[in-house]
C-alpha cells in the first residue's frame, strides 16, 4: 500500500463509502457495532463465530471497576467537568503494559509458537524457562485478585468453543498454562488479558491492533464512570481521604541544612 492510497473511506455530496460499501444502504442497520469494528480492520464482514468472540472480548474489557485507570478519568472529570472527552483521553493514555498490555505480549508468544510449528510443549517449556531466568512473569498469567482462577477466562474459552472459533492459539495457551504451573510448582491463573490475546489470535487479529481494540472497549466503560462521577463526586471524597491518610513529614535531611 502506498502513501497516496486509502482503502477505508471516501465521501461525496450524497454518499459515504466505507471499504467499498455504501454506509447508508449496506452498513447502517445491517452491521452491529462489533461487526463494524471487525469490518473496518479486516475489510470483510466477520463470520457469526468471529463476531461472537470479538463481542465477548469487548464486553470483558469494558469494565474493571475502580482502578487507577478509571480513577484517572474520575479525577480529570472532577477537574474539567464540562469536557468528557478530556477525562476519557486522560484515562485511555494509561492503557499500556500494566493495564491490558499483557494481551499483546501473550499473543506474540502464542502466534510465534503456532507459526513455528514443531512440538508445542517444548516451545512452551522454553518460553517459561526464559521468562523465569529473566525473573519476568509470562504475559497473560497471574492476577492480584482472581485466585485460583480468573472467572472470565474459562467463560471466554467456552464461548469460543461453542462458536467453533477456538483454534490453535487457545490450545497453545492451555499447554503454556500447564508449563507455567509445572515450573512454579503451583497453579497460576490464566488472566483475562491472556485469554483475550489467545481468542483474538484465533480470529485472526495481529498483536499490534489488540491494544487498540482494548481502547475501543474501555471507552464505553469510561463514559459510564464519568457520568457517575458527575453525580457522585467520588473523586472529591478520594481527595479528602488522601489528605487524611497520606501525612506530610519534613524530609529526613531537612534538619541538617
Amino acid at each position: 500500500m502506498d502513501a497516496e492510497t486509502t482503502y477505508l473511506c471516501t465521501t461525496d455530496e450524497t454518499s459515504v463509502t466505507i471499504r467499498g460499501k455504501d454506509l447508508v444502504n449496506d452498513l447502517v442497520g445491517h452491521l452491529t457495532y462489533t461487526e463494524m469494528v471487525f469490518f473496518l480492520l479486516r475489510s470483510r464482514v466477520p463470520t457469526p463465530a468471529e463476531t461472537r468472540v470479538l463481542d465477548a472480548c469487548l464486553v470483558i474489557l469494558m469494565e474493571h471497576g475502580l482502578t487507577l485507570n478509571t480513577l484517572t478519568a474520575r479525577f480529570v472529570a472532577s477537574a474539567v467537568p464540562d469536557q468528557m472527552q478530556v477525562a476519557m483521553g486522560a484515562s485511555l493514555m494509561t492503557i499500556g503494559d500494566t493495564f491490558m498490555g499483557t494481551m499483546e505480549g501473550c499473543a506474540r508468544i502464542l502466534q510465534a509458537g503456532v507459526k513455528a510449528g514443531g512440538d508445542p510443549r517444548a516451545y512452551c517449556a522454553e518460553v517459561v524457562a526464559k521468562h523465569r531466568a529473566e525473573k519476568k512473569a509470562v504475559p497473560g498469567f497471574g492476577h492480584r485478585f482472581h485466585k485460583p482462577d480468573d472467572p472470565r477466562s474459562p467463560r471466554l474459552f467456552a464461548i469460543a468453543e461453542e462458536a467453533g472459533a477456538a483454534g490453535p492459539h487457545i490450545a497453545m495457551l492451555r499447554i503454556l498454562a500447564e508449563e507455567v504451573d509445572r515450573a512454579a510448582g503451583k497453579h497460576i491463573t490464566i488472566n483475562a488479558t491472556g485469554a483475550i490475546g489467545a481468542a483474538f489470535s484465533d480470529i485472526g487479529f495481529k498483536p499490534e491492533v489488540m491494544r487498540g481494540l482494548a481502547v475501543v472497549s474501555r471507552s464505553g466503560g469510561l463514559v459510564a464512570h464519568i457520568a457517575e462521577e458527575r453525580e457522585s463526586g467520588s473523586a472529591r471524597l478520594i481527595e479528602k481521604l488522601a489528605k487524611q491518610k497520606v501525612q506530610y513529614r519534613d524530609p529526613p535531611d531537612a534538619a541538617a541544612e
